[in-house]
């Protein structure tokens, strides 16, 4: 009986602990998710955080309500780990330890300094390519006569900034109001001014009212926006009404956009084996592919090949710096372009078809120096053929909205603009099978792979409004010759290679593209040159 009783208390205890773990992790409606705690180091004053004051309404007393203003982002983030509160059976379960590692002590104290101006350099050129004037804050000065912030305003989910640039003017009244709607959030306020009266704090509506316009003024200063309602990536319109006026504005809701830097090594010239690897897609023509490593290694000995193969019978490919990746036989052309430039570590990524030779024109210090200091994505060169012919093959590609049937796709050949200090280079939207591009911006883009063995423009098609294109003429890849001798018969692996690449126009392929075009680009025609 007794050992009955002790097994039963023991299950008691055992559900007890399970009921109270479950109830930890629970998720919950609250959205106060920021710390409000006080770190040291990392807090920045209310004060250092408001513009420059109305000359009216800098002088007017305001008290600080901690609650709010702790909710504000601070001048720089801190990680701190938190130790258990107990040390007890099961207590990581109900309160897990918070961890915090530094992640420079992957680095040697030697290297570290010039890892972080090689990081700080390479982040500058982030926020150069993905920022915009419509990133900048304007403030719509009151012409009637509201003041409110045009554009520029911009929060993480679920956090809460000061909103900047609220302000009444040049109306004179006995009694004055702003009222304040959110959709997305609620409004607050981060400190208090004396003889000003605020209805709906921590709502989505909330109203000010003053005698004193000054007063009122310096406690728009003081009004917070906390987003409640969760998504990555979305917008706020805020409505502002005054007695006779009105005026919305956007707060954007969404992270922030997580760089990806590359540690490309010490400065000095481009380390073209840290900067570039090379990408193909061979099938079957493994005698080409030996002849563009050949003259690959001629030039660039140490730059990695990354091979993607979908030969029925693959050969092996090996030697120093080659990545051969084997695929399904047959899966095609933009599949194997995936496959090769997802295996990419290094920051650019260039190109080649498998039958291209390298030459002493083909210089690729030429096309990382254009997208290092330029804002391009992209950049191609010029293949010459046999025949002594070079093509840049240089197209721009536009969509013309249109109604229930689709839109209208217009390709012409030429470019928009020549680039400023790279003469020979141009800005365009698409280039030839030869080019340069930023690894990540390839792989956001990505290839379709149901495009199996016809297909080169609709990878920039996909890309229209990504990607950055430009194409340089003096940068050369030669193309092995397609001239066949009449007494040289043909192997069968290049009549299987025909029987691939040159579908006839009836097939399935062209079908298929096609296809894609009107549903999944929603096109309803197609016109080029």
């Amino acid at each position: 009986m007794r050992s009955l009783r002790k097994t039963v208390l023991l299950a008691f205890l055992v559900s007890v602990v399970l009921v109270l773990a479950l109830l930890h992790s629970w998720p919950t409606r609250s959205y106060a998710t920021v710390d409000v705690s006080q770190r040291p180091g990392s807090d920045k004053r209310l004060e250092d955080r408001l513009p420059d004051a109305d000359p009216r309404s800098g002088d007017i007393p305001y008290r600080v309500r901690e609650g709010v203003a702790s909710l504000l982002a601070r001048n720089g983030c801190v990680c701190e780990g938190k130790s258990a509160a107990v040390n007890l059976p099961f207590s990581q379960l109900l309160f897990p330890r918070v961890s915090a590692s530094a992640l420079h002590t992957a680095f040697q104290a030697s290297e570290l300094e010039a890892l972080r101006e090689r990081r700080a350099k390479e982040y500058h050129s982030f926020q150069t390519r993905t920022q915009s004037p419509a990133d900048a804050l304007l403030i719509a000065e009151a012409n009637s006569p509201l003041q409110y912030p045009t554009q520029g305003v911009a929060v993480r989910p679920l956090r809460t900034i000061l909103i900047p640039g609220l302000a009444l003017h040049d109306i004179h009244k006995e009694n004055y109001s702003l009222n304040i709607t959110a959709t997305l959030g609620t409004l607050n306020v981060a400190a208090e001014v004396e003889g000003v009266k605020v209805k709906g704090d921590g709502e989505m509506h909330m109203t000010l009212s003053s005698s004193l316009l000054p007063s009122l003024n310096r406690q728009l200063q003081f009004v917070s926006y906390t987003n409640t309602l969760f998504h990555p990536s979305t917008a706020d319109t805020l409505q502002l009404q005054t007695e006779g006026h009105q005026a919305a504005f956007i707060i954007k809701i969404g992270h922030g956009a997580t760089p990806k830097l590359y540690n490309t090594g010490p400065k000095g010239e481009y380390n073209i084996s840290a900067l570039v690897t090379i990408a193909t897609k061979t099938f079957l023509r493994y005698d080409k592919l030996q002849d563009l490593i050949d003259s690959v290694r001629k030039y660039y000995p140490t730059v990695t090949i990354a091979i993607a193969d979908d030969s029925e019978h693959p050969q092996t490919v090996s030697g120093p710096y080659i990545e051969h990746y084997i695929m399904p036989f047959g899966k095609g052309w933009f599949a194997g372009r995936n496959l090769a430039v997802s295996q990419v570590t290094t920051k650019y990524v260039l190109w080649v078809d498998d039958d291209f030779i390298f030459s002493s024109s083909t210089k690729l210090e030429k096309l990382v120096d254009v997208l290092e200091r330029t804002t391009l994505d992209l950049v191609g060169g010029a293949v010459r053929e046999a025949t002594g012919y070079t093509s840049t093959y240089r197209q721009t590609i536009s969509i013309e909205p249109g109604q229930e049937e689709g839109d209208c796709l217009h390709m012409r050949r030429g470019f928009h603009h020549a680039v400023a200090g790279f003469p020979g280079c141009v800005v365009t939207d698409g280039v030839i099978n030869f080019f340069l591009a930023r690894t990540e911006k390839v792989q956001q883009v990505g290839f379709d792979p149901r495009l199996a063995r016809v297909a080169h423009l609709e990878f920039f098609i996909d890309g229209l409004g990504s990607l950055h294109v430009g194409s340089c003429d003096d940068v050369i890849v030669n193309h092995a010759t397609k001239i066949r001798l009449p007494w040289v018969g043909q192997s069968e692996s290049d009549k299987m290679y025909a029987k691939f690449r040159y579908p006839p126009a009836s097939s399935d392929a062209a079908h298929t593209k096609n296809g894609l075009l009107f549903f999944k680009s929603r096109l309803q025609c197609m016109t080029h040159n």
